[in-house]
């Protein structure tokens, strides 16, 4: 299969992902790119002959998010109208992107240079679960420490309101925003009590939800017909810019070295949280995070534990497995699985 088929192979696949995530308009676009751009453009020739690897990189959700990120600025109005809520057809769609291209091109091109970020807010439906987990466990107060936090909105998953279906709840009423996250199967402790004395996070390219260049490139991920998703992200933004809440510059590796380097606090459980972020990180690096995680964990006790929440893709298609693992006891557990878009979760 030759690097071009490798690639629309790639932008195939990614429609249908997009369409059974709920997303018609964003599988639609994926296909125009695929069958309609050339190498007469900058941004065809470099998605065409993407240098990398199409799947690992993601090229369609760069170029999907480059062009909503023009869709959004204004810049370009017939293409804005050819966005959702409007009524659009393929051809108006490429019509306005192919009148684009010839004003911004070097726009969308520098864009492809970005790997998406969404900070999905609702998968903190699936960290409230196994952070009242950890919570039961120890009984104690948690210290988190997130890898690839983005804009760290998850870090703020104890400040929402949560609406699990069955009527059943979770957060205050005046919470700023809800999150629908249909929970199956057996349950997290819902009335575990659950305190968080500190949230921390690193990224190696970290977005400001103070800066609107940063809160504009955030958004321009998340699917343009997914309102809700839209409106979610920028309340849990405008509460994470309320707060001076953002993650730090910093490579995963040194950044846990140095946050974990120091000797725990009694009462305290420190956690480690890491969610869809674990095959973007270099197999030597994560074997550094692995050597750090050993360490911290050895010196673990009953009254400063030491935890690991990792919400990753494994082999099973569609969602992601909940692990959790608690020291001194050790041993891993699967918790359940959970949507991508934390739409639901099956516990065990």
């Amino acid at each position: 299969m030759s690097k071009t088929e490798l690639v629309l192979k790639q932008f195939a696949d990614q429609a249908a992902a997009c369409e059974e995530l709920g997303s018609p308009f964003t599988a639609r676009l994926c296909q125009i790119l695929a069958r309609r751009l050339d190498d007469r453009s900058r941004f065809g020739r470099r998605i065409l002959q993407w240098e990398g690897d199409p799947y690992a990189d993601n090229v369609a959700l760069r170029a999907c998010g480059a062009v909503h990120a023009l869709a959004r600025s204004g810049w370009e109005p017939n293409l804005t109208r050819a966005y959702p809520p409007n009524p659009t057809s393929e051809n108006a769609v490429w019509a306005a992107l192919a009148d684009a291209l010839h004003h911004n091109d070097a726009f969308l091109t520098d864009r492809l240079s970005s790997a998406p970020q969404t900070n999905e807010v609702a998968r903190s439906g699936l960290i409230l679960g196994g952070m009242l987990t950890i919570a039961e466990v120890t009984g104690l107060p948690l210290e988190i420490f997130e890898i690839g936090a983005s804009a760290g909105l998850n870090l703020g998953f104890d400040q929402y309101r949560y609406d699990f279906g069955g009527g059943q709840h979770w957060g205050r009423a005046n919470a700023p925003l809800t999150i629908d996250c249909s929970w199956r199967g057996g349950q997290p402790p819902l009335k575990a009590p659950l305190s968080v004395t500190s949230r921390q996070g690193c990224d190696l390219n970290p977005l400001d939800p103070n800066r609107h260049e940063d809160r504009e490139r955030l958004l321009s991920y998340i699917w343009a017909d997914q309102v809700h998703r839209l409106e979610r992200t920028e309340a849990a933004l405008n509460l994470a810019a309320a707060e001076h809440r953002r993650a730090d510059k910093a490579d995963a590796v040194d950044w846990l070295a140095d946050r974990l380097g120091a000797a725990p606090r009694r009462g305290v459980t420190r956690v480690l949280l890491h969610t869809i972020v674990w095959p973007y990180i270099p197999t030597a690096s994560k074997q550094a995070i692995e050597a750090t995680i050993s360490r911290v964990s050895s010196a673990a006790t009953a009254d400063a534990p030491f935890a690991r929440l990792s919400i990753e893709p494994d082999d099973t298609p569609g969602s992601a497995r909940i692990d959790l693992t608690v020291w001194p006891s050790g041993g891993t557990v699967t918790l359940g699985r959970g949507d991508f878009h934390g739409r639901w979760a099956q516990w065990a």
